[in-house]
């Protein structure tokens, strides 16, 4: 005969627990996964879609649910609604060793992917594969942050392999287009080619100047900003290639 599980109790599998002590007691709620932060920065207001379900436990783990007395003399009401929202606010979110481990392996490789589709080998000029992006990266001792997005680690990334590894590693090289009216580049070619690591080539018509060239990808937001304010939409910048590029 099979065994009855008490009514109270509720099995749940990959949950964010987010626990807040008080009263003596431990209470815990069970979020989805990257919603709490989502919540607590104002991203998401939605109750319903941060908690895989409306209740407060004891336990999350065992299924153990909060009893009603308990909530009253914790937080001065029963209501499970004002009793999430101050957990979700003050408490601390659980994280397992192994999920622990298993965010920080991908978002490890994520950092890899995206400094192996920006970089190159300066001798080869082409992409490396991103198993050795993540061998430079632990040779570097590179430190993952779990509380930083990949992209926005990925600058102090090629930085630290450029300084701390062995692996030879530049940014790869943007091939744009940039046009604007021959008047107007009397006064802004100078600011335009300065950023150039290479000028490829460069065309003066009678009512077009056109330049094309190599740059670090980091210069074609300030190429964009000269054309938004000097040419007041008469110049463009067109990226032709985005890839390892041979430079001579």
């Amino acid at each position: 005969m099979p065994i009855q599980q008490p009514s109270n109790q509720i099995k749940l599998t990959n949950v964010s627990i987010v626990r807040l002590k008080k009263g003596g007691k431990r209470f815990e709620i069970a979020c989805y996964k990257n919603k709490v932060q989502e919540w607590r920065t104002g991203v998401e207001t939605n109750l319903d879609d941060v908690l895989q379900i409306s209740n407060v436990f004891v336990n999350v783990s065992k299924g153990e649910v909060a009893k009603s007395g308990d909530l009253q003399k914790a937080f001065g009401t029963s209501e499970v609604s004002e009793a999430v929202k101050e957990i979700l606010k003050k408490g601390e979110v659980q994280v397992g060793e192994k999920e622990r481990d298993h965010d920080l392996t991908s978002l490890r490789k994520e950092i890899a992917t995206l400094v192996a589709e920006k970089c190159v080998d300066p001798t080869t000029q082409r992409p490396y594969p991103v198993g050795m992006i993540e061998k430079a990266m632990a040779e570097a001792g590179f430190s993952i942050k779990q509380n930083k997005t990949a992209k926005s680690q990925v600058s102090e990334c090629i930085k630290q392999l450029q300084s701390d590894s062995t692996l030879p590693i530049q940014r790869a090289r943007m091939r744009v287009r940039v046009t604007m009216p021959t008047a107007d580049s009397k006064r802004l070619r100078e600011k335009i080619v300065e950023g150039a690591e290479k000028v490829e080539d460069d065309e003066t018509g009678q009512e077009e100047w056109e330049v094309i060239m190599l740059i670090d990808p980091s210069q074609f937001r300030v190429i964009t900003d000269i054309l938004q304010k000097e040419c007041k939409g008469r110049g463009r910048i067109e990226t032709m290639t985005f890839s390892a590029t041979t430079s001579t």
